[in-house]
């Protein structure tokens, strides 16, 4: 179901230009680790790939009530996502889980390491299940920096602009030096500001070593204040 009707009209309008394709395998299992700007992230990035890419998404994208829940829920079974809880914990086990049965199948999985989008357009520090991920299930993993997507559809917006958006894919990065280290914290810390690195060299965002949903929560908290 992998935009048979949307793709086409898609690319035809917003015309993707993509860099460093030759850097994704043509089989096997993959992770793509990307910068999340925007909504349409986990829409641009499956159409520019030869493959099908499976995304893990919150759980709450397919618990929506009414016309709106059913119809966003309907868009992310129809293009490749899984449902997630990040709500911790053993949330977060089985979330590692779904990952890895993607992978133990030989397919391309997206993930976004910051865990959340961007608030303004800056890269922030990655979560670690990335790289517990990479080095559990011991496959490349592929930087990739989506362009100017926050431009077509900023955060809060519900209808998107047309301009041109742009995907890049940086070199695979290879982590088997740290196999069997998975349990070792100070390593997922490492691999994880690796791929990030990376993304920041390929996106040329400005990084901030701050968690981008703690960054939010503040923002958050600052209007509710400023509300009173």
């Amino acid at each position: 179901m992998k935009h048979i009707v949307a793709g086409p009209l898609l690319l035809a309008l917003f015309r993707p230009w993509v860099r460093g394709a030759e850097n994704l395998p043509t089989d096997g299992p993959v992770i793509l680790a990307s910068n999340h700007l925007s909504f349409i992230d986990s829409i641009f990035l499956p159409l520019v790939v030869n493959r099908p890419v499976v995304f893990l998404a919150k759980s709450e994208y397919f618990t929506g009530k009414g016309i709106k829940g059913w119809a966003t829920k309907i868009f992310f079974i129809g293009t490749g996502q899984l449902p997630i809880d990040r709500s911790g914990g053993k949330a977060s086990e089985a979330s590692l889980e779904t990952g890895l049965r993607v992978l133990r199948e030989g397919r391309v999985l997206g993930i976004y390491p910051e865990g959340t989008r961007s608030p303004d357009g800056k890269l922030y520090r990655g979560r670690t299940g990335v790289a517990r991920m990479v080095l559990e299930a011991g496959v490349p993993i592929v930087p990739v920096a989506m362009i100017g997507t926050d431009e077509v559809m900023p955060i809060g917006t519900t209808l998107p602009k047309i301009r041109r958006i742009g995907v890049v894919f940086g070199e695979q990065l290879d982590f088997t030096r740290f196999a069997g280290m998975e349990g070792e914290r100070f390593v997922l810390r490492a691999v994880t500001d690796e791929v990030v690195f990376a993304l920041a060299q390929i996106s040329g965002q400005e990084y901030v070593d701050l968690y981008a949903s703690s960054v939010k929560e503040q923002r958050a908290r600052s209007a509710a204040a400023t509300a009173r």
